[in-house]
Protein backbone atom coordinates (compact mmCIF):
# COMPACT_ATOMS: atom_id res chain seq x y z
CA UNK A 1 0.00 0.00 0.00
CA UNK A 2 1.41 3.60 -0.79
CA UNK A 3 -0.25 5.56 2.00
CA UNK A 4 1.18 6.33 5.59
CA UNK A 5 -0.76 7.74 8.10
CA UNK A 6 0.93 11.05 9.79
CA UNK A 7 1.85 11.39 13.49
CA UNK A 8 -0.78 9.49 15.82
CA UNK A 9 -3.57 8.19 12.81
CA UNK A 10 -4.25 4.73 11.50
CA UNK A 11 -5.39 3.25 8.96
CA UNK A 12 -7.94 0.71 9.72
CA UNK A 13 -9.97 -2.18 7.30
CA UNK A 14 -13.42 -2.72 8.98
CA UNK A 15 -13.97 -6.41 9.65
CA UNK A 16 -17.41 -7.59 7.87
CA UNK A 17 -19.88 -8.31 10.52
CA UNK A 18 -21.91 -12.05 10.19
CA UNK A 19 -24.71 -12.36 7.99
CA UNK A 20 -26.78 -14.55 11.01
CA UNK A 21 -27.44 -13.86 14.26
CA UNK A 22 -26.56 -16.70 16.98
CA UNK A 23 -30.15 -17.75 16.89
CA UNK A 24 -30.22 -18.26 12.76
CA UNK A 25 -31.97 -15.06 11.83
CA UNK A 26 -30.56 -13.80 9.12
CA UNK A 27 -29.91 -9.88 8.80
CA UNK A 28 -30.61 -8.28 5.46
CA UNK A 29 -28.02 -5.39 4.46
CA UNK A 30 -30.05 -2.39 5.40
CA UNK A 31 -30.27 -3.70 9.06
CA UNK A 32 -27.08 -4.10 9.51
CA UNK A 33 -25.01 -1.36 11.77
CA UNK A 34 -21.51 -1.06 10.70
CA UNK A 35 -18.95 -3.36 12.25
CA UNK A 36 -17.07 -1.65 15.77
CA UNK A 37 -13.96 -4.01 14.66
CA UNK A 38 -11.60 -3.70 12.14
CA UNK A 39 -7.67 -4.67 11.31
CA UNK A 40 -4.87 -1.79 11.48
CA UNK A 41 -3.21 -1.65 7.91
CA UNK A 42 -1.12 1.22 8.76
CA UNK A 43 0.15 3.22 11.42
CA UNK A 44 1.79 6.55 11.99
CA UNK A 45 5.00 7.22 13.89
CA UNK A 46 3.33 8.55 16.57
CA UNK A 47 2.77 11.71 18.78
CA UNK A 48 5.15 14.43 19.86
CA UNK A 49 4.63 15.11 23.40
CA UNK A 50 5.70 18.07 25.72
CA UNK A 51 9.38 17.79 25.27
CA UNK A 52 9.19 17.24 21.55
CA UNK A 53 9.66 13.67 21.68
CA UNK A 54 7.97 11.32 19.57
CA UNK A 55 6.10 8.89 21.81
CA UNK A 56 5.30 5.39 19.46
CA UNK A 57 1.45 4.51 19.10
CA UNK A 58 0.50 1.17 20.79
CA UNK A 59 -0.94 -0.67 17.71
CA UNK A 60 1.20 -1.56 14.34
CA UNK A 61 -0.50 -3.53 11.43
CA UNK A 62 -1.76 -6.38 11.71
CA UNK A 63 -3.70 -5.58 14.68
CA UNK A 64 -7.41 -6.27 15.26
CA UNK A 65 -8.78 -3.67 17.25
CA UNK A 66 -12.29 -2.21 18.50
CA UNK A 67 -13.41 1.30 17.83
CA UNK A 68 -16.15 3.39 18.53
CA UNK A 69 -19.59 3.70 16.79
CA UNK A 70 -18.81 7.31 15.30
CA UNK A 71 -14.75 7.03 15.06
CA UNK A 72 -12.59 7.91 12.37
CA UNK A 73 -12.97 9.27 8.76
CA UNK A 74 -14.35 7.24 5.95
CA UNK A 75 -11.27 7.16 2.82
CA UNK A 76 -11.20 5.42 -0.06
CA UNK A 77 -7.38 3.84 -0.36
CA UNK A 78 -6.48 2.08 -4.05
CA UNK A 79 -9.98 1.63 -4.72
CA UNK A 80 -10.52 0.11 -0.91
CA UNK A 81 -13.03 1.77 1.90
CA UNK A 82 -10.56 2.20 5.13
CA UNK A 83 -11.39 4.27 7.58
CA UNK A 84 -8.73 6.85 9.28
CA UNK A 85 -8.35 7.63 13.00
CA UNK A 86 -6.94 8.79 15.65
CA UNK A 87 -5.00 6.22 18.17
CA UNK A 88 -7.28 8.07 20.88
CA UNK A 89 -10.05 6.76 19.16
CA UNK A 90 -9.40 2.75 19.49
CA UNK A 91 -11.29 1.35 22.49
CA UNK A 92 -8.87 -1.57 22.77
CA UNK A 93 -6.56 -4.40 20.69
CA UNK A 94 -8.92 -8.14 20.88
CA UNK A 95 -6.53 -10.54 21.85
Amino acid sequence: MNFRPLHDRVLVRRVEAEEKTLGGIIIPDTAKEKPQEGEVVAAGAGAKNDKGEVAPLDVKAGDRILFGKWSGTEVKVNGEDLLIMKESDILGIVG
